[in-house]
């Protein structure tokens, strides 16, 4: 019989790898670059380029960290799964494409590992064979599959510069237009506004999963490229305004959609979202390393956060309402620690890892010369942000009992990854600004804006301590309708339906062209019926023949 930790141990001592030659490699200021070339045309070379640098070692040895304390707890997690191996080796080619993409310094390997990582996860998604899982996943595709369209037609501007590696790129217009569309494409595997209804979505994946795409590898696969290409060659003024207008819409939009939420899982992956939205910001700002610096952070973190929610989750027999969870963290003591260390850097708590990195991108924010409207919605994102989490703690932590939960006897693979990743949440902020001599910001802000950014902190823990939040708001649960217009598209029209029906047919007797409008008014309904296949194709054929009509009188 196989022995199921094999791969969480090759993963631990590849991590370990990867720290001793960063750890050189910090000493003696070095990086090594590997180019092998294969194929030349019209003096193109085209290259197969790997980056060892204290980036991509330090990026990889979090990834695989994370990945090893995943593959461990899915080994008790999915351990009645008819299918577990073929689950692992799944998981397996998706870690091997992030590394792909973490190591790659050509288009090859860029290519390799961002569709690597698109058909993984798509694979993952879908696993459980359900028709949400099956909607989120096409969904999931679909939006990577437009970035995937954008780096592909960047593939003209390497060869128009006469290049085949984005190492090394040169000053001009055109390398300026190719980061420009490569900090487009980013927005689509980072999940960002417009693009981010296909990240809460994703949750229908088995938890181990949603553990590794939440926090060090899909999501953050555009933001690395980004924070690559940054520092090889400086964002332009373009870019910075894309990724600072895009960074606060998107922390805005995960922090409230999270306030209204009742779902754990939900509330978790919409907090991902958000934090997203905080390293997207500090890359508009043209922070690179802090930004670098919080994603691997918010990795651990998350990684933790996922795995304490789904050992919670074990135990109340599949509910994930946080209002029938009050008090199931009770009999279990140290799920409960490890879940309020990841909920407390979650709001960036004193002396813990993110309060290294978030509290200096918030002064960062009033130090830096960018416009008011995101520094607003940076402000509203963070009130939110504490309001939801403390909401969580106090219905998981807080409130009496309302379920008989299971008590499981929770072996070493359940533990040691939680440990592990709660004492890297704890200590890995202050050690790792201590290494990196980049990361020694000098902030001059006054004392009004350095006590603003606590009270704004103190403010959502208030109001998340005496919100209820028993509502739940179509509108936030769908990020402003940027869910697919298809799904759920019958509850926009069903207050106009019950208004249609509860009129007095009296009144409408009365007035026979009001009851022949009506009458018009429900056919029309009917066939504009939008999750309807052909009422979609009237719809467009419709749309069609009203512009030709409209370019014709112009």
């Amino acid at each position: 019989m196989r022995n199921k930790l094999q791969f969480s141990v090759l993963l631990f001592c590849f991590s370990m790898i990867c720290f001793f030659i960063y750890m050189w490699m910090l000493s003696m200021n070095k990086m090594i670059v590997l180019e092998i070339e294969f194929l030349s045309v019209s003096t193109v070379p085209f290259t197969l380029t790997l980056i060892l640098d204290k980036v991509s070692l330090s990026f990889s040895m979090i990834v695989t960290l994370i990945s090893g304390c995943v593959f461990m707890f899915s080994t008790k997690y999915m351990e009645e799964d008819e299918f577990y191996w073929r689950f692992t080796w799944i998981l397996l080619s998706f870690v091997i494409s992030m590394n792909f993409l973490i190591f790659g310094g050509s288009l090859f390997f860029l290519l390799l590992g961002w569709d690597g990582l698109g058909i993984t996860s798509f694979a993952l998604i879908i696993y459980y064979q359900s028709k949400e899982s099956l909607s989120a996943g096409f969904q999931t595709l679909m939006v990577n599959r437009l970035g995937d369209v954008v780096i592909v037609c960047s593939a003209f501007f390497y060869v128009i510069l006469g290049q085949f590696s984005f190492f090394s790129l040169s000053t001009g217009v055109s390398t300026m237009m190719l980061v420009l569309i490569l900090s487009v494409a980013s927005l689509t595997k980072s999940a960002q506004f417009p693009f981010s209804s296909w990240l809460p979505a994703a949750m229908a994946a088995p938890t181990p999963v949603s553990a590794l795409v939440h926090s060090s590898t899909l999501v953050t696969a555009g933001i690395y490229m980004m924070i690559r290409f940054s520092l090889n060659l400086p964002l332009t003024s373009e870019s910075c305004s894309i990724l600072l207008f895009c960074g606060s819409i998107t922390c805005f939009l995960g922090g409230s959609a999270a306030v209204f939420e009742n779902d754990l899982k939900k509330i978790v992956a919409l907090s991902t979202l958000s934090q997203l939205g905080v390293m997207v910001f500090c890359l508009g700002m043209n922070l690179p390393m802090l930004s670098l610096f919080h994603l691997y952070s918010h990795a651990l973190f998350k990684a933790l956060l996922f795995l304490a929610a789904g050992s919670l989750l074990m135990s109340s027999f599949g509910n994930q309402d946080i209002r029938m969870l009050g008090g199931v963290g009770m009999s279990m003591p140290v799920c409960l620690i490890m879940f309020n260390i990841s909920s407390l850097c979650l709001i960036g708590a004193p002396f813990m890892s993110a309060f290294y990195s978030k509290h200096l991108i918030l002064e960062k924010m009033f130090m830096s010369n960018i416009n008011m409207f995101s520094v607003v919605l940076m402000i509203l994102a963070t009130v939110m942000t504490a309001m939801y989490v403390i909401r969580t703690l106090k219905s998981v932590c807080w409130f009496k009992p309302s379920l008989n939960f299971i008590s499981i006897n929770y072996s070493p693979k359940i533990y040691f990854p939680m440990i592990l990743l709660g004492a890297l949440a704890i200590f890995f902020g202050k050690t790792y600004s201590m290494l990196e001599l980049t990361l020694l910001e000098s902030v001059f802000i006054s004392n009004t804006s350095s006590m603003l950014i606590n009270f704004i902190t103190l403010l959502g823990l208030f109001l998340g301590t005496v919100f209820m939040g028993r509502t739940k708001s179509y509108l936030l649960s769908s990020l402003m309708f940027l869910s697919p217009f298809y799904q759920n598209t019958p509850k926009t029209f069903s207050v106009l339906s019950k208004n249609l029906i509860s009129l007095d047919y009296g009144w409408l007797e009365i007035a026979p062209l009001m009851q022949k409008m009506m009458i018009n008014m429900n056919k029309s309904m009917i066939f504009f019926n939008w999750p309807n296949y052909l009422s979609l194709n009237r719809i467009s054929w419709l749309m069609f023949i009203i512009l030709i009509v409209f370019n014709f009188k112009i």
